[in-house]
């Protein structure tokens, strides 16, 4: 099937989102909430483009809207840029001590408003780091409380008896809202700390006994290959492949 996107004519597979579409032909769209292992989640609406079909035209999330029909698209128009701008000015409100977030409000030149400032905050709930638990964890994360209160926490903010330590929601957070610390001696997150498993090949601390243990129950990583970091596996593997090959 092809659509157009920005006046380019391009081809794409029916159920793909406009912006997998986009994507994989160098088109570049902002997103907040989206990641490529996760897929859209269609929350923070930064990702909007204008769709004309043959019956409408309308303002979409170029993440969670499939193409099933010949359509075209405008990735940015002076509405969508507009919108675009009020999205990050409402959330550099909710998370001002986010240098991401900040840098986002001056490059799009956003206008002050009216709102409270969340003086101390650095989250906007986009939740990629609530799905990285639940998809690479142990689901230990989740949205609390309602309204102007919710955050991101553990349950009763207390260390977790799930959690494994992984790192995977911090990796993940644009805003660097989550607090982690790791010293030779140990990993904390979420009010828990861990201790950390160094690589026997290069030294360095990569990962929790936790971690280890949950991807050897899900992987079957396990023995000599679960004690080296994923740099040091790479090399072992390319080292593998390359004696096999002589």
């Amino acid at each position: 099937m092809k659509i157009r996107i920005d006046q380019q004519e391009i081809d794409v597979n029916p159920g793909e989102t406009i912006l997998e579409a986009a994507r994989q032909n160098g088109i570049n769209i902002p997103t907040l909430c989206y990641h490529e292992a996760f897929g859209g989640q269609g929350m923070c609406r930064m990702c909007m483009v204008e769709v004309k079909t043959a019956h409408s035209t309308n303002l979409v999330a170029s993440c969670t809207y499939p193409i099933n029909e010949v359509i075209e698209v405008h990735t940015s128009t002076p509405v969508i840029e507009k919108a675009r701008r009020t999205i990050i000015a409402l959330l550099y409100r909710t998370a001002p001590q986010s240098e991401f977030m900040k840098k986002l409000y001056q490059e799009y030149k956003c206008v002050e408003n009216q709102l409270e400032i969340n003086e101390n905050e650095r989250c906007i709930l986009c939740r990629l780091c609530v799905r990285a638990c639940e998809e690479i964890g142990s689901s230990a994360i989740s949205a609390i409380l309602r309204g102007t209160e919710k955050r991101i926490s553990t349950p009763f903010d207390e260390a977790s008896t799930v959690c494994i330590g992984c790192a995977a929601c911090a990796n993940i957070c644009p805003t660097g809202a989550i607090e982690l610390s790791q010293t030779p001696a140990g990993r904390t997150i979420w009010n828990r700390t861990f201790a950390v498993v160094t690589c026997q090949r290069c030294g360095q601390a990569f990962a929790t006994r936790e971690q280890l243990d949950y991807i050897a129950q899900h992987t079957g990583i396990k023995g000599s290959e679960s004690k080296l970091c994923d740099d040091c596996r790479k090399k072992n593997l390319a080292a593998q492949i390359e004696q096999y090959a002589q």
